[in-house]
């Protein structure tokens, strides 16, 4: 059984490795590719060369998952062996969980906390099950936990004000439009960061390796100040020679800092990957090396000794994954979009009371701040943040000065969480530091600062439910196997692999994001066209819409027929998702409204018309699968006969409509728009002969009072959708009329 358990971990390792890397590749390409500072090829064969040095010298971190938060020598080798497995599969189920539920989460997180949960069940197994004499806290490195969870809890404060503070010193200096000072005094900013990455990364994160001789690293530990004066003079001498060539020296600290990022990173985090199967792996070697049943795993407390074809190995695992992930470069635009310059940033989240406080708080903060400031102090500082023009910054994040502190504070912070072996979330460091930097610069504004701290606390909140989940999952899933044996283990073992497999490797569904995706990028890339081929594909655009809401509409007034539950959740989940892309059009629209020529300003009035008609509907069908789902969900009465044969009515001529209107968007013809006014007047008709109809029926037999009510509100939000529909429709044919 142990040598399907070491087989298991080392499976679950690989799939750990690419899983991990596939989500927190964001933390160490995100500046690099928010500020465009080279191509794709270019910043991923840096980042995986970074990577590569990283996992080959950071075996001191390993350290972490044999006794960073208990002690081995409580433990006997069977029971090691459980602890570990058990950490592994909880690990694997909180993160199904999370990515079913859309909570973020931390690997460190994940690794501490589980490890924590694991070696509590044991603990207390063996206190009141197996009759040990030894409490609690001689089975948990209690003091070593805390001093974890404090680091990083205390990386979190620290990386967003390192970020907040450094960004707006260097944007005092430089300004958005820093190119005429940088050309005189960019060579020393760069040689700072420059400086300060190689002192933290290689002579402090890197100490322990033998590429950097004896002599130099002694020379730099007793002569610090020196050390990091020499490297600055050395740095900047070097970046003023390139400048001189006319090389863009910001590039290539960006570069130098996703490299040190990358390396820090596979330091830092490979333990979070790795970490358990290695220990589980040393276990077992250590058990069949000894002729005699090992009752304490004490040699798990001395200093791992990395094996270098496995951390090799590992390494290569994670290049690769880095190179072909496609999941790599999606997760990178959820924390581009939070720390975008574009006041318009996409923002999908509905703000949250915690967010307006903060957001009034500051502005309070703000106003009192600059009652006490001399008026020209305060000017002077307005003018170093004026913002550039959407021209002026094109199509990037941010500029290059964001993203060169971005990695510089990131990269310092995790190598000094490396040197003292501290588990760091490079999640919550690069994170902290990105959205630290951001409000700095001022890009949270007072149209988008609400939702961009809702999206920050949403996130960071996410964090600490993945502690509470992570030490409670993994609790109970150790306690399965160290009482169901080897039956629970094998149960166990295959679910969470199927799970696994279903999560991260099985096809999945993509019509409803694919659709969502179309909606949300519709004005985006209207920009990035001709006049003619903007027009074409926003009409595919409405058409588009259009059909998904006769699909939706119709699958849920017959799914209310049969009281079918599971469609209408489905259809419930259709219309948030169709509902949130469409007000996302709204924060879209103004960057190409600003676009428009002097001749266009009519065309975008109707433009703004149509957007605002298919949010209308949008709300309109959304208002209606909502009451439809909670009213079978409740299990309450369904509609009578009489109801149905009325619906079904309605059904079928806002089919007809809808059908027409369709038509009408892929033939791009509207010469029979009077026919639809007419067929919409008819159907107006009949909701208000239904509603009679219905009105005489509660009078003479009542009903239900719930279905009743549910009926009332499908015709009303019918009839409101339909109206919308119609002027979406004539405000579209004014469009490309204008056009």
């Amino acid at each position: 059984m142990d040598l399907f358990i070491v087989i298991t971990l080392a499976l679950l390792a690989i799939m750990g490795i690419v899983v991990g890397v596939s989500n927190d590749a964001v933390n160490f390409l995100n500046s690099a590719f928010g500020s465009k500072a080279a191509s794709r090829r270019v910043i991923l064969s840096i980042a995986g060369l970074g990577v590569m040095v990283g996992v080959m010298t950071s075996s001191g971190m390993m350290d972490v998952a044999r006794s960073g938060v208990f002690y081995p020598a409580m433990f006997s080798y069977e029971e090691i062996m459980i602890l570990f497995l058990g950490m592994m599969l909880s690990n694997i189920i909180l993160l199904d969980i999370y990515n079913s539920l859309g909570l973020p989460t931390s690997t460190t997180v994940s690794l501490v906390f589980g490890l924590l949960g694991s070696a509590m069940a044991l603990a207390l197994y063996n206190i009141w099950g197996g009759g040990s004499d030894a409490s609690l806290g001689e089975y948990i490195n209690s003091g070593n936990a805390f001093a974890i969870v404090s680091g990083i809890l205390l990386s979190v404060v620290l990386a967003f004000f390192a970020g907040h503070l450094l960004m707006y010193l260097s944007r005092l200096i430089f300004s958005f439009r820093y190119h005429k000072i940088f050309n005189r005094f960019g060579a020393l900013w760069c040689g700072i960061t420059v400086a300060g990455i190689i002192y933290f990364t290689v002579f402090k994160g890197l100490k322990s390796t033998t590429l950097i001789p004896v002599v130099i690293k002694d020379f730099v530990n007793d002569n610090t100040s020196l050390s990091l004066l020499i490297l600055w003079v050395g740095s900047s001498a070097l970046l003023w020679v390139l400048q001189r060539f006319k090389v863009n020296i910001l590039r290539v600290s960006i570069l130098a800092g996703t490299f040190s990022l990358a390396l820090a990173f596979a330091g830092n985090d490979l333990v979070n990957f790795i970490g358990v199967p290695y220990a589980g792996y040393d276990s077992y070697m250590l058990a069949h090396s000894s002729a005699e049943p090992i009752t304490s795993m004490e040699a798990l407390s001395n200093p791992t000794v990395a094996n270098f074809w496995i951390m090799f190995a590992a390494g290569l695992i994670m290049v690769v994954t880095l190179f072909t992930s496609k999941k790599a470069m999606r997760v990178i635009e959820t924390e581009r979009k939070l720390s975008s310059q574009s006041e318009e940033a996409p923002l999908n989240s509905d703000a949250t009371v915690a967010a307006r406080g903060i957001v009034r708080g500051a502005r309070a903060l703000s106003e009192a701040i600059n009652a006490i400031t001399p008026k020209r102090v305060t000017a002077w500082i307005d003018t170093r943040f004026e913002q550039l023009s959407e021209e002026e910054r094109g199509d990037v994040n941010y500029d290059l000065i964001r993203a060169t502190v971005n990695l510089t504070a990131a990269a310092i912070l995790i190598s000094i969480g490396t040197q003292l072996k501290l588990p760091l979330s490079t999640t919550y460091v690069v994170f902290m530091v990105s959205m630290g930097s951001s409000l700095a610069d001022r890009a949270w504004g007072r149209e988008s600062a609400v939702y961009r701290i809702t999206g920050v606390t949403t996130v960071i909140m996410g964090w600490f439910v993945t502690a509470l989940g992570g030490f409670i999952i993994a609790l109970g899933v150790t306690l399965i196997l160290v009482f169901g044996g080897k039956i629970a283990i094998i149960a166990v073992t295959v679910l969470c692999v199927l799970l696994l497999i279903k999560s991260n490797f099985a096809p999945k569904k993509s019509d409803d994001n694919a659709n969502a995706d179309s909606a949300t990028t519709a004005i985006t890339d209207a920009l990035k066209l001709s006049p003619e081929e903007a027009l074409i594909a926003y009409i595919e655009h409405v058409c588009s819409s259009m059909e998904r809401v006769t699909l939706i509409y119709d699958r849920t007034i017959v799914a209310v027929f049969k009281e079918n539950r599971k469609v209408l959740k489905d259809m419930v989940r259709e219309a948030e998702e169709f509902y949130h892309s469409t007000r996302q059009q709204k924060y879209e629209i103004m960057p190409l409204l600003r676009s428009l020529q002097e001749n266009d300003v009519t065309t975008g009035h109707y433009y703004v018309q149509v957007v605002d008609y298919i949010s209308e509907t949008s709300k309109a069908l959304l208002h209606i699968t909502r009451p439809c789902y909670k009213h079978i969900d409740n299990n309450h009465t369904g509609l009578t006969k009489e109801q149905v044969y009325d619906l079904k009515r309605i059904n079928d001529r806002v089919e007809e409509i809808f059908n027409e209107i369709n038509e009408m968007l892929r033939t791009r013809s509207f010469s029979r728009m009077d026919h639809i006014l007419n067929k919409r007047d008819e159907m107006f008709g009949l909701i208000d002969e239904v509603m009679q109809n219905q009105l005489r029926r509660l009078r003479d037999m009542g009903g239900s009072s719930s279905a009743n009510m549910l009926f009332f509100n499908i015709l009303t939000e019918t009839k409101t959708m339909v109206l919308h529909s119609r002027n979406i429709m004539k405000s579209l044919e004014h469009f490309v009329h204008f056009k």
